[in-house]
């Protein structure tokens, strides 16, 4: 049985529990973080030094925590090709697009835009740096868009993990309220992303409670 610590409204706790989802692994989660508290208290903390989210712990395991070595650490263990590949070089191609989403995609988007909409106050939102930031996004966005043409999925053909760290984000990205370029490749793949039944449940949740009103 699988441990999670990590508020449900968390995207890094969603990629995790996404892709838990997709692997079909046992868990039970545990609320931590934001309102939810728990991740200042020395137990936590021994956990994880940092008091961030999401830490795991398989069975009686070591916890681990980064959202990317954990993905990896069950996708290595539990999951089959071709969601994690076997050989080297398969494997090493689905890991550069994985990263590549963690660094450009998620870090690009999360703090300079979604926090700027969602977790900022309007009175206090800047629509300048909320469109700096959206120029800066837009040609990894692009990016991914002429990768989209080549395959269903990010890394080609088939669903991997580099998609858990890529599709994450692409719920908020469509739905909040921001200036979005028309990419079709991207909107295909977002909308194939949302009927799966784990993105469904662990990723399309309600943002409201993160939401600054005044």
């Amino acid at each position: 049985m699988l441990t999670v610590w990590g508020r449900r409204t968390s995207s890094n706790v969603q990629a995790l529990m996404w892709g838990i989802g997709e692997v079909g692994l046992a868990y039970r989660r545990i609320e931590a973080g934001h309102i939810h508290g728990l991740t200042d208290t020395p137990a936590f903390r021994a956990m994880n030094p940092n008091g961030t989210v999401p830490v795991l712990r398989d069975g009686d395991g070591d916890p681990i925590w980064e959202t990317g070595a954990i993905l990896r650490y069950l996708a290595g263990r539990y999951a089959a090709p071709p969601f994690w590949p076997a050989e080297g070089a398969g494997r090493a191609r689905v890991d550069q697009w994985a990263e590549w989403a963690k660094i450009n995609i998620t870090l690009g988007f999360t703090e300079p835009v979604f926090w700027r909409v969602v977790r900022t106050a309007p009175s206090r939102r800047d629509p300048a740096a909320i469109a700096a930031a959206l120029a800066k996004l837009d040609p990894f966005l692009d990016i991914a868009e002429a990768q989209l043409a080549r395959g269903a999925f990010l890394a080609g053909d088939d669903f991997t993990l580099a998609d858990i760290q890529f599709g994450h984000v692409l719920f908020r990205y469509f739905d909040i309220a921001i200036a979005r370029r028309d990419r079709p490749g991207l909107r295909r793949y977002y909308d194939a992303l949302a009927t799966r039944p784990a993105y469904r449940e662990h990723v399309m949740v309600s943002y409201e409670e993160l939401r600054v009103l005044d």
